[in-house]
């Protein structure tokens, strides 16, 4: 596999780093530069105001004189590292804060407008051709006598705020840099929490992929990575378990039907060589015809289990009286039970008791486990069906008192085929489907069937269903 997504997140990463430095060196650098350049005309326009509200009125008020004004726009330019002008209307500059005071050679400004700042307070350019580089200038008016009498006009370099820009976006560069190396650390922690556990998970579906299902792998997560390999592990482990189970189920069906066609083949072979004499073959055909049947019954029974496994199963749901269902299966076993001296005890809840189930499937499930009760009891022993009725379902409970069945082989007695050691010699003809079977047909109703068991006093098994209305 292509390990496409870590390049991606790299590749993402560094397009990240790109991006910011392209909106730092573009949008915040002009950002930057418009807000000094703002900041820098609004300082400049105050000093404008105050010095057109205080000196410069005052001398067009002939209150104070020429020289007196330039010494204090010279020490504001000290202060301020700005040119102040006062320039009449006309454009003729009648004070220079950074040239001597001549009267008889003035400066005129070509061209001079004060509508050049349009609806602001300030203008930035060459200031009509009076600076060699881009200036930013502001304007405040000088009034008198309700007159528009001047201006002060304070320039302002626009190297100098130019400079102040690139210090600041150096600070912005080093900030991004800096950022960048930290955000290194999401990579590191993207590769070792998610990518290195995916290529681990990864390789695991590679070798399940293959059938080696008993691959191990460890994640040690506790998020949606951490489960999703559990899970896939789980999975793993049950797939394995269901492959052992299907060979264990391959051999106990080759056991089962191997035995029986053994015994079938060596009486044949021996009635046709004479083995045994023809006075005895009505003997043992009754031996091989036996055979038959446990093989029809084995087969019956795989088929059946089969078909209940398969998805979509349909059932023929109807309202009976359980009651009638559980009587006539007891009667069916009469002949058994008179034989082994057990009798079968009936606790029935009311005369009658509608379910809403598969009638001919649940008489299945009763069927083999009353089968089961009278191989596993005693003789002289009793079996006892009774059905209890708990707020809308219907529970019937099937209890022996013969051999029990071990604590360890609980889990196991719903497999395909499986036999208790204790039922090995009682249960000579027995498939190992019956409870199978059982629960498959109780789960295809969406209920639930249980066992209770000690081993040397009996068993009772318990399922559910869904009473009537």
């Amino acid at each position: 596999m292509k390990r496409t997504l870590y390049l991606k997140f790299v590749l993402a990463y560094i397009i990240f780093g790109l991006f910011g430095f392209i909106v730092v060196a573009s949008f915040t650098s002009s950002m930057t530069l418009e807000h000094l350049k703002r900041e820098r005309a609004n300082a400049l326009y105050k000093e404008a105001v105050l010095i057109s509200n205080t000196y410069a009125a005052d001398l067009y008020n002939s209150e104070v004189t020429l020289e007196s004004v330039w010494r204090q726009v010279e020490a504001i330019d000290t202060f301020l590292n700005a040119p102040v002008w006062i320039v009449n209307p006309s454009g003729l500059v009648v004070v220079d804060s950074r040239s001597p005071l001549d009267i008889e050679n003035p400066t005129t400004i070509p061209n001079f407008t004060p509508t050049i700042t349009g609806s602001s307070y300030y203008t930035v350019g060459d200031f009509f051709g009076m600076f060699e580089e881009d200036t930013i200038s502001a304007f405040a008016p000088i009034t008198s006598q309700y007159k528009v009498q001047g201006y002060v006009i304070i320039h302002g370099s626009m190297a100098d705020l130019q400079k102040s820009c690139d210090s600041l976006l150096n600070i912005s560069y080093l900030t991004l840099v800096i950022l960048f190396l930290l955000s290194l650390i999401i990579l590191l922690f993207f590769t070792s929490i998610v990518y290195i556990p995916l290529r681990k998970i990864t390789h695991a579906t590679e070798q399940y992929a293959v059938g080696n299902f008993h691959y191990e792998f460890q994640v040690d997560s506790e998020d949606e990575i951490g489960y999703l390999a559990a899970s896939l592990a789980y999975m793993a482990s049950e797939v394995a378990k269901s492959e052992d189970n299907q060979k264990r189920l391959v051999a106990n069906i080759s056991h089962d039907f191997r035995s029986p066609l053994t015994s079938m083949r060596g009486y044949l072979e021996a009635m046709l060589d004479g083995t045994i004499p023809p006075e005895l073959h009505e003997k043992y055909m009754g031996v091989v015809l036996n055979e038959t049947d446990r093989l029809t019954k084995l087969t019956n029974s795989l088929l059946t289990l089969n078909n209940l496994n398969t998805k979509g199963m349909i059932l023929d749901k109807t309202v009976f009286d359980i009651n009638q269902v559980i009587k006539n299966t007891a009667a069916s076993f009469e002949g058994t039970c008179r034989n082994k001296l057990i009798t079968i005890e009936l606790v029935l809840t009311g005369e009658f008791m509608n379910v809403n189930a598969d009638m001919v499937k649940i008489q299945q499930v009763l069927y083999n486990l009353v089968d089961n009760a009278i191989k596993f009891s005693h003789k002289n022993s009793s079996i006892k069906i009774e059905t209890i009725e708990r707020s809308n379902k219907l529970l019937v409970s099937v209890k022996d008192h013969g051999i029990g069945i071990p604590k360890e082989s609980l889990k196991l007695i719903w497999n395909r085929f499986y036999k208790t050691d204790l039922s090995r010699g009682k249960d000579k003809k027995g498939t190992g489907l019956g409870l199978s079977i059982a629960k498959e047909i109780i789960h295809s109703h969406n209920e639930n069937i249980d066992v209770v068991s000690t081993e040397g006093e009996g068993t009772e098994f318990i399922f559910t269903l869904e009473k009537a209305p």
